[in-house]
């Protein structure tokens, strides 16, 4: 596996120069944290996302600025509206030892009966925001949906146990993924309920 992103120091600040970049194929970018100045600087678009499809969305990053290599995770980044390139990236600088704030994708696994059966699955959940060492941090967190009844929920609360080693920052109550009857359903059963009334005044 190969982490290492390869970054030059940016001097020319200008909107001009950052499109120069984008059109040579650069990702303009900023590295801050650990009380040491930002510094903006430009990645190969590439590069990076080689990289960040070898370590993952919270995976630790060699960034080399210049020759000088610093453990960094990837804090944030933003997508072209239309054809979703990246075109800014923020790193943050760690220490391995030191917990940090992360944004973790969920996954649903499993199969629902219910699901099969008629319900819609509602997620209202998919990023969860957690505290972790640095090499700590799942690459996703994930949610067993198969036990999920009609009109049930999985909440906070029922996954905490699974990820002990993490701080998740949403509350016991807050809902991940629920599965509600389909309208198709409740329409069919009101259809019956109306019937059966019929049926008992003749």
């Amino acid at each position: 596996m190969n982490n290492v992103l390869i970054a030059k120091e940016r001097t020319d600040l200008r909107k001009s120069a950052l499109h120069h970049l984008r059109e040579k194929g650069n990702i303009p970018a900023v590295v801050y944290g650990r009380h040491e100045e930002s510094k903006s600087i430009a990645v190969n678009n590439l590069d990076f996302l080689k990289v960040i499809k070898d370590v993952g969305r919270n995976g630790i990053i060699s960034l080399d600025v210049n020759g000088n290599k610093e453990n960094v995770i990837l804090a944030d980044y933003q997508l072209n509206p239309i054809n979703r390139a990246v075109i800014h990236a923020d790193f943050l600088h760690i220490n391995l030892s030191t917990e940090v704030h992360a944004q973790v994708h969920v996954m649903l696994t499993g199969s629902s009966e219910s699901v099969e059966n008629g319900g819609v699955l509602q997620q209202a959940l998919h990023e969860l925001n957690i505290i972790a060492k640095p090499k700590e941090i799942p690459e996703s967190i994930e949610v067993d949906i198969t036990n999920i009844k009609i009109n049930h929920a999985i909440k906070i609360g029922e996954i905490r146990k699974n990820y002990s080693n993490i701080t998740i920052n949403h509350s016991d109550d807050d809902v991940i993924v629920t599965v509600i009857a389909s309208r198709v359903e409740n329409a069919s059963s009101e259809q019956l309920d109306e019937e059966k009334e019929v049926q008992a005044t003749v």
